[in-house]
C-alpha cells in the first residue's frame, strides 16, 4: 500500500509550515503570570494569513472557494500550527464549516460558506457538555415552537474561543413537550432519546445566549455558554442523522493532530537543548541515559503519528471495516492523550531547571499539552469505550 500524502495534501503542509514560519510561541506571556487570560482576542494577523493563504476552506468546496480537500489535509496543517502553539480557532471554525456543508440548510451554506473561507466569519464548537464529562448532547434540550423554530435550553462548558466567535455550533437533543418551559424544567427533562441529536448554528450575540468566562489550563479565554429558551430558526439547526458524531470524531481527531504537532515541537526544542548543554565536558544528549528517554519519546510520536493517520483516513475515506471509525478514532486518542503528557514531561526533566522557567517557551508548550491532555480525556475511558467497541463488533 502507499502511504504518501497526494501532492495536494503536502501543498496544504508546505503553504501551512510557510504562513506559520514567523509565528512564536513564547510571544505570549505565560498564563502564570496573568491575572485572567493570556490574550482577549486570537491571533486575527495570523487568522488573516491563513485566509490568505486558503487555508481556512481547505475543506470546502470549490463552488464555496474552497480546495475540497480532506480531513488527512486539515490534520497536516494542524499539526504544523500547534509546532508554535498558533492560537487561531482553525480546528472548531474549519470543523464546523465542513459539517454545515456536508448537512446544513441551503440558506446556512449560501451565507456561511463563502465568508468561512475567507476569515470573515468565525465558527466555534460546544462539545464538552455541562461539565466536561458528561456527553454534550445531553446538557442542552431544543423543542420546537408552534413556528418551526428551535428553543434551547442547557448549558455547555468549556466553549473554546466562544467569545471572539461569530456563531457557536451546539449540539442538543431534541425533546417533547411545552416550549414555553424553563431552563430549569428543561434541564430535568429526560430526552426523548440520543437518536434525536441535532446541531443548531447559534449567534454569538443572540436573545438567551449569555457566556461567562472560563480560564483554561493554557490560559486561553473560554466560555460557559447558557442558553435560556434561546430561539433558532430551522435554516440554522441540523438534524441529519450522523452530523453530530461526524462533527465530534473529526474534532478528536483534529485535536490528536495538535497534540502530535506539539509532541514533535518540544520534542526537537529538547534535542537541540541538550545537543548544545555540556557536562563534563560532552554534550548532555550523548549520555546514554538521556538518548534513551529521547528515543522512547520519539516512539511514542511514531505511535501518535500512525494512529492519527489511520482515523484521518477512515473519517476522509469512509472506509468500512471491522470495527467503526470510531473505533480508530478511540486508539488515537489513548495514544495522543498519554503520549503527548510523556513528551513534555520528559523534555522538562531533560532541560533541568530551564523546564520550569516561565520566561522559556517550553512552559508553555506544557501549559497547552496539559490542556490538551484534559481535552481528550483519560486513556482508561477509550479503552473501556474501545472494549465495547470489540464486544459488539467481534474480530473474526
Amino acid at each position: 500500500m502507499d502511504f504518501t500524502f497526494t501532492e495536494e495534501q503536502q501543498a496544504a503542509a508546505e503553504a501551512a509550515r510557510a504562513v506559520f514560519a514567523g509565528v512564536a510561541p513564547d510571544g505570549v506571556p505565560s498564563p502564570s503570570l496573568v491575572p485572567g487570560a493570556v490574550a482577549d482576542d486570537f491571533d486575527r494577523a495570523l487568522w488573516t494569513r491563513l485566509a490568505d493563504a486558503d487555508l481556512l476552506s481547505l475543506l470546502l468546496d470549490p463552488s464555496y472557494g474552497g480546495s475540497g480537500l480532506d480531513t488527512i489535509a486539515l490534520c497536516l496543517v494542524l499539526r504544523e500550527s500547534a509546532k508554535v502553539l498558533a492560537r487561531v480557532p482553525l480546528l472548531e471554525s474549519s470543523a464546523a464549516a465542513v459539517t454545515i456543508q456536508t448537512y446544513g440548510s441551503e440558506e446556512a451554506r449560501t451565507d456561511l460558506l463563502t465568508r468561512i473561507g475567507r476569515g470573515e466569519v468565525v465558527l466555534s464548537v460546544a462539545a464538552h457538555g455541562r461539565t466536561g464529562h458528561d456527553p454534550a448532547e445531553l446538557a442542552v434540550t431544543a423543542q420546537r415552537d408552534a413556528d418551526g423554530a428551535w428553543v434551547l435550553d442547557g448549558v455547555q462548558t468549556a466553549v473554546p474561543w466562544a467569545y471572539n466567535a461569530d456563531y457557536i455550533v451546539v449540539p442538543a437533543t431534541a425533546v417533547a413537550g411545552d416550549a414555553g418551559l424553563t431552563a430549569a424544567q428543561h434541564t430535568a427533562m429526560a430526552p426523548v432519546g440520543t437518536d434525536n441529536v441535532l446541531l443548531a448554528v447559534v449567534p454569538r450575540v443572540h436573545e438567551g445566549v449569555v457566556l461567562a468566562e472560563q480560564i483554561s489550563t493554557a490560559g486561553e479565554r473560554l466560555a460557559e455558554l447558557r442558553l435560556d429558551s434561546a430561539r433558532i430558526a430551522a435554516r440554522d439547526v441540523i438534524d441529519a442523522d450522523g452530523a453530530w458524531e461526524g462533527l465530534r470524531e473529526l474534532l478528536t481527531t483534529g485535536t490528536c493532530a495538535l497534540a502530535l504537532g506539539l509532541g514533535e515541537g518540544v520534542l526537537t526544542m529538547t534535542g537541540e537543548y541538550t545537543g548544545k548543554r555540556e557536562q563534563f565536558g560532552h554534550p548532555i544528549a550523548s549520555f546514554q541515559a538521556v538518548a534513551v528517554q529521547a528515543a522512547d519519546r520519539y516512539i511514542d510520536l511514531r505511535a501518535m503519528e500512525a494512529t492519527l493517520w489511520q482515523a484521518a483516513w477512515r473519517i476522509s475515506s469512509g472506509a468500512t471495516g471491522a470495527l467503526p471509525s470510531s473505533g480508530d478514532v478511540a486508539v488515537a486518542k489513548i495514544w495522543a492523550s498519554e503520549g503527548v503528557r510523556r513528551v513534555v514531561q520528559t523534555a522538562q526533566h531533560l532541560h533541568g531547571g530551564f523546564g520550569a522557567d516561565v520566561d522559556y517557551p517550553l512552559h508553555r508548550y506544557h501549559a497547552w499539552a496539559k490542556h490538551l491532555e484534559l481535552s481528550l480525556g483519560p486513556e482508561a475511558t477509550h479503552e473501556e469505550s474501545l472494549g465495547d467497541l470489540l464486544a459488539a463488533h467481534p474480530l473474526g
